[in-house]
């Protein structure tokens, strides 16, 4: 379902925000000065996990590769109750087609919004703020249509939609937050496993860049602080990547095949940089060399010692 995002009333969202932190940072909400950031998500019924699925036979979908990993975590039901309105967070910075990596694979996108519905949420929403137009890019990835056969409400970013709040980062502080992000009961990270330029790889902590409005330009000047003040703010229920395609080079945008490697290959975790660390293997590179991975295990945001983490790997 294709529509504007029509947000929750000013008392439902101050209730619900009082009741997750005890805090308000929506200016415009409340009067008087910004105050501190929230955690505006419940945790998994379980933590401290990292769970890789890869599908091997021809036959496999995308699809039941999502199923498969959901239920090695012991189900969506985990993550998601009866009556959430939940968010899913993918990249869909580019109008770029499935085939070319730059995006969220629409069919991982379908399966988890499905499994969210079976779970019992009452609304699922897409949102992201992207960087080309929004109604091309959501067009050509395929996000639109996806949208319009699950039933999900498909979120346009917009200059209303933003809220200045206070990240209390480092190097960011007051910043326009995509306001779906903040309002919904959970948050699924989605990101597609990609090359950038500037920061060497963009998998979950990264996506965050598309939950923030303002001068995002600006975010990319200490790209790697910039990266772990979101991943500090933003605390997704859990974070899948999807790395059934991966882009090797020429990113972020890509629009060659040739920067294309097929990995058949999805990573679910509660740890936000474990999740980047095990994704970044896929690259031949070491977590401790990526510095947005190394800096936010230095900033107690996760670990990339997979170690210390419950680990199982799946295949179909």
């Amino acid at each position: 379902m294709m529509e504007l995002y029509h947000p929750i009333t000013r008392r439902e969202s101050i209730k619900r925000l009082l009741h997750l932190s005890g805090s308000l940072t929506l200016a415009g909400f409340v009067t008087g000065p910004v105050l501190g950031p929230i955690s505006a998500w419940a945790k998994a019924a379980k933590a401290g996990f990292i769970i890789e699925g890869v599908g091997e036979k021809e036959s496999y979908t995308d699809k039941e590769l999502v199923r498969k990993v959901f239920e090695a975590a012991g189900g969506m039901g985990q993550f998601v109750s009866r009556g959430d309105v939940v968010v899913i967070k993918p990249n869909i910075s580019w109008a770029r087609p499935p085939h070319l990596a730059a995006t969220t694979n629409p069919k991982v996108l379908q399966g988890v919004i499905e499994l969210c519905q079976e779970a019992g949420a009452k609304k699922v929403r897409i949102a992201d703020n992207t960087i080309e137009d929004a109604r091309l890019c959501f067009s050509v990835t395929g996000t639109e249509a996806v949208a319009r056969q699950t039933g999900a409400d498909l979120i346009y970013p917009d200059s209303s939609l933003m809220r200045e709040m206070n990240l209390q980062g480092q190097r960011l502080d007051v910043w326009p937050v995509f306001v779906p992000l903040v309002e919904a009961d959970k948050v699924i990270n989605l990101p597609v496993a990609k090359h950038h330029i500037l920061s060497s790889l963009t998998l979950g902590m990264k996506n965050w860049i598309g939950a923030v409005g303002g001068r995002r330009g600006g975010l990319h000047q200490d790209i790697h602080r910039s990266i772990v003040d979101l991943a500090q703010f933003f605390k997704p229920t859990v974070t899948l990547i999807d790395a059934t395609r991966i882009m090797t080079r020429n990113g972020p945008s890509g629009g060659s095949t040739f920067d294309v490697v097929q990995k058949n290959t999805l990573i679910l975790s509660d740890d936000p940089v474990a999740a980047d660390a095990k994704a970044s293997l896929l690259f031949g590179k070491r977590p401790k060399d990526i510095g947005f991975v190394r800096l936010a295990q230095k900033w107690g945001v996760g670990t990339y010692d997979l170690s210390k983490l419950l680990q199982k790997q799946v295949t179909i």
